[in-house]
C-alpha cells in the first residue's frame, strides 16, 4: 500500500486508469480494447497491474462479461467524471470559429489516397467550413473531443456512436505493367511486397491467404521486403520493385492511370470502413458527415 500513498501526478498510471474507465463504462474488456485501439489482452494486463498496485480487486471476471467490485464502483465515477472534465477543457481550448472547423480522424493511407484528391470538391461544396484531417493509424476516442468524426476499418461495434458503413474493402496483387506477369505462377520469380498490420487477425489480407485462395500452395510468401504502411508498399509497386498485396480502393487512381495493373482476377475480401460520429453532433459536423457519405459510400 506504500505505492498508493506515494502516487504523485507524475506517477499516476494514466494508461491503466484509462483502460479501467473504458472497461467499466462498457462492461467489457473487448469493447474497451476496440475503443482504445489495443487488444483485449492489453486491457486485461493494464487492469491487473492496476489491481496489483492498489492491492484491490476491481472487476469480477465472468465468461462473457465483467462486473465491478465495490472498490471498482467507488473508483469508476471519479475517473469517468475526471476524463469528461478533461475532454470539456480541451474542447474549450479550441479557437472559437463559430463551430466552422470539423476534425476528421482517419487512417494515414485512406487520407492520402481517398480524401486528399477530394479536398477541392469539398471546398466548393462547403466554402464556409474548415475540414481538419487528423491522419493517424491510432484511433481516437470521439468522446475526448480530439476529433468530431472518424473513419475506421473494422466490424465494430462502436458503442455510444452513430456508425454508418461506407464500403467493404477488397485486396489483390497489383504491380507495374513493366513486370509483364502472365500467370499467377510468375509470382514465384517476383519479390512480394508486404505491409505491416498492427493487429493481424485470421482474416487479415496477407499474401499467404491470397495464395491459399488462388491454389498456389507452394508460393513462398515469406516476407522479404516489408513496409510500415500501405502507401509505401504502393509506391514500391509503382516503382517496379515487386508485387504488392494492396487495397483496391487505395490504388484506384493508379489502376485508372495505368501506373499499376491488377494482373489476376482473384480478390480477397477485407473488412468494412465505417464513418463515426457522436449522436449530439453539431450542424457543421453533420454537413461534413453527409458529404463524406455521398462521396465514399458504395
Amino acid at each position: 500500500m506504500d505505492e498508493i500513498n506515494s502516487f504523485t501526478r507524475r506517477r499516476l498510471p494514466l494508461g491503466a486508469l484509462r483502460a479501467f474507465e473504458a472497461a467499466a463504462r462498457l462492461e467489457s474488456f473487448r469493447l474497451a480494447a476496440d475503443e482504445l485501439g489495443v487488444t483485449p489482452t492489453a486491457i486485461s494486463h493494464r487492469i491487473r497491474e492496476l489491481e496489483e498496485t492498489l492491492g484491490l480487486k476491481l472487476f469480477e471476471r465472468h465468461v462473457r462479461r465483467v462486473a465491478l467490485t465495490p472498490s471498482g464502483r467507488r473508483l469508476f465515477p471519479v475517473l469517468r467524471d475526471g476524463f469528461d472534465a478533461f475532454a470539456e477543457a480541451l474542447r474549450t481550448l479550441r479557437p472559437d470559429d463559430g463551430g466552422k472547423t470539423v476534425t476528421l480522424s482517419v487512417l494515414v493511407a485512406f487520407a492520402a489516397h481517398l480524401l486528399l484528391p477530394r479536398m477541392a470538391d469539398f471546398r466548393k461544396a462547403h466554402p464556409d467550413l474548415q475540414l481538419r484531417l487528423h491522419a493517424s493509424d491510432d484511433p481516437v476516442d470521439l468522446r475526448s473531443g480530439a476529433a468530431d468524426l472518424a473513419i475506421r476499418y473494422g466490424y465494430g461495434p462502436f458503442p455510444g456512436l452513430v456508425a454508418e458503413p461506407l464500403f467493404v474493402e477488397s485486396f489483390a496483387p497489383v504491380c507495374s505493367p513493366k513486370l509483364a506477369l502472365a500467370s499467377p505462377g510468375d509470382l514465384r520469380d517476383q519479390p512480394l511486397l508486404h505491409a505491416e498490420w498492427r493487429h493481424p487477425a485470421a482474416d487479415t489480407p496477407t499474401w499467404a491467404r491470397w495464395a491459399q485462395v488462388s491454389g498456389l500452395a507452394d508460393l513462398d510468401t515469406t516476407p522479404r521486403l516489408t513496409f510500415t504502411d500501405d502507401s509505401q508498399a504502393i509506391q514500391a509497386a509503382v516503382a517496379g520493385l515487386g508485387v504488392a498485396m494492396a487495397s483496391l480502393s487505395l490504388v484506384r487512381a493508379e489502376l485508372a492511370s495505368g501506373l499499376l495493373i491488377q494482373p489476376f482476377e482473384t480478390v480477397i475480401q477485407g473488412r468494412p470502413y465505417h464513418l463515426l460520429r457522436l449522436p449530439t453532433a453539431s450542424p457543421a459536423v453533420i454537413a461534413v458527415h453527409d458529404w463524406l457519405l455521398a462521396e465514399l459510400k458504395a
